[in-house]
């Protein structure tokens, strides 16, 4: 039976419920004192709850006595138990001695024991390393080996009087990690329809990538810088069935080839100096059931080409220095703006590796072949931008729109939005007019290809456009506008008028 008795907050109270349970001939098997309540758990022997209850009622000081079903203590446990049951890292919690005190359940399962074996274990002995290793003065993170699978450990002490008592240690399997490093990306969530565009293009591609992204296959991304090539490979990912695994990505341009490896295949512990002591896991293995976007893959060395076909065969790497066949299951999605038909004759990429890679493709069009979708593409950047300088968004005329159709963005999309962010962090008006964009180059606006040279609005618009980036850019660097004039060989007078009329200030 468990009571719990509200009683007076007074010297000798617990010990006159003491007395009268000893003298009853109660068993007391627990109790527990939390701000004037007490809390006992004795064995009913000593007859019905209301016998019990008069016969500690009639102490001095009890107000009330009533039966609860668990203890304070139970009832901590309990939440804790189903707070650590949500936790989807294995987690224990060890003593001086490095045995379990409490695990979780997916510790329980890391280690393939029951709970009630789990606890009062020896943690050195189920992860194989010594107890001053799991038992350290500082939080450390090491690799371990748990019922045949790998775990980044982290470990926290447990500190009494400043000397090391216990540990709180988590397992982080591979995966996981992967999955909270995807889970942090900055473009996380972007799928299909974050493809904005109207085209005919941009249909095609948008049905073949929701069809694509159904089949486990390679895909082989190709357009020009800017295009939106990682968009794209998020959209694959986001819409199939591994949307929920990590979706990981790595320019291949960006590092040197034993970077490159260490960061795509990992490394043993050990495997050359500097290198982290527990070793690392790479990319292939952090986005298990996920996927992998190799950016420029046209810049991987020949080695890496080479190694990665060998991945591309069974889905087993070796880490750097390691000996350990380890087998992932992930989707690799790969881009390029390079013609690799032209690589391959001039030996520069592997043909094996390009037909592994090429079972399904998708060729994004650079934005000067789908005009059309600008419009929709400069409301999305403008509504973003807007937000950011924080300023209501402004309009743009039908000359403004018309002025960057007819641009060949040699930048592509990512050039468009550089644009628009600079337009508007620069001018201050609710109606954006084609000579207020700025470009990034001063003569973008007047540089057309020849299929466009017909396009230009008029010579007026031209003229006050390239005036507009002109002023802008030169007034930057000139502190007044007297210096300003002396530097175009115009008057002051001009030059003020100028500024105003094109709202530079």
């Amino acid at each position: 039976m468990k009571l719990r008795i509200l009683c007076e907050d007074r010297l000798g109270m617990t010990q006159e419920i003491l007395n009268t349970i000893v003298n009853k001939g109660w068993n007391l098997t627990a109790m527990e004192m939390v701000s004037q309540k007490i809390f006992v758990h004795f064995e009913e022997r000593g007859g019905s709850f209301e016998t019990i209850s008069a016969s500690i009622k009639s102490i001095k000081g009890v107000t009330d006595v009533n039966e609860v079903d668990l203890l304070p203590s139970e009832l901590k446990r309990k939440h804790l138990d189903a707070l650590l049951s949500k936790l989807p890292d294995p987690l224990v919690d060890i003593d001086f001695k490095g045995e379990v005190l409490v695990a979780n359940t997916a510790a329980e399962i890391a280690f393939g024991l029951e709970k009630s074996i789990l606890i009062g274990s020896k943690i050195y002995e189920l992860i194989g390393v010594p107890l001053n290793k799991v038992l350290p003065n500082d939080e450390t993170s090491f690799e371990v080996s748990c019922a045949n699978k790998q775990y980044l450990m982290d470990i926290t002490p447990v500190y009494t009087q400043n000397k090391t008592t216990g540990a709180v240690i988590v397992l982080r399997s591979a995966q996981r990690i992967g999955q909270q490093i995807s889970a942090i990306s900055p473009n996380k969530g972007e799928n299909i329809e974050s493809m904005v565009g109207t085209s005919h293009q941009m249909k095609l591609i948008q049905q073949q990538t929701v069809r694509f992204a159904k089949l486990d296959l390679p895909v082989l991304i190709m357009g020009e810088t800017g295009t939106g090539k990682e968009l794209l490979a998020r959209a694959l990912h986001e819409s199939g069935p591994r949307a929920k695994a990590p979706f990981l990505a790595i320019n291949c341009a960006t590092l040197a080839e034993n970077l490159l490896e260490s960061e795509l295949f990992g490394y043993a512990p050990g495997a050359f100096t500097g290198s982290k002591q527990g070793g690392k896991p790479g990319l292939f293995e952090l986005a298990e059931n996920g996927t992998v976007f190799l950016d420029e893959i046209a810049e991987l060395s020949i080695y890496l080409q080479a190694k990665l076909l060998r991945f591309l065969q069974e889905f087993t790497f070796r880490r750097i220095g390691g000996t350990q066949e380890i087998n992932v299951n992930v989707r690799i999605v790969c881009a390029t703006h390079k013609n690799l038909d032209e690589m391959i004759v001039t030996g520069e990429f592997r043909d094996d590796l390009f037909y592994r890679l090429n079972v399904l493709s998708l060729n994004l069009p650079p934005l000067r072949e789908r005009a059309e979708d600008i419009p929709a593409l400069l409301n999305r950047f403008a509504t973003n931008a807007a937000e950011q300088v924080n300023i209501p968004k402004p309009d743009f005329t039908n000359q403004a729109i018309q002025l960057l159709q007819s641009v060949p963005w040699p930048g592509n999309i990512r050039e468009l939005q550089n644009v628009i962010f600079k337009t508007l962090a620069l001018v201050d008006k609710p109606v954006i007019d084609h000579t207020d964009i700025c470009f990034t180059s001063k003569n973008q606006g007047l540089t057309k290809d020849k299929k466009h040279n017909n396009e230009i609005i008029s010579l007026e618009a031209a003229v006050d456009s390239y005036e507009k980036q002109l002023l802008q850019e030169f007034y930057l660097n000139f502190s007044s506008t007297r210096k300003l004039a002396q530097r175009l060989n115009v008057s002051n007078a001009t030059i003020s008028r100028k500024l105003n009329k094109y709202g530079i200030k």
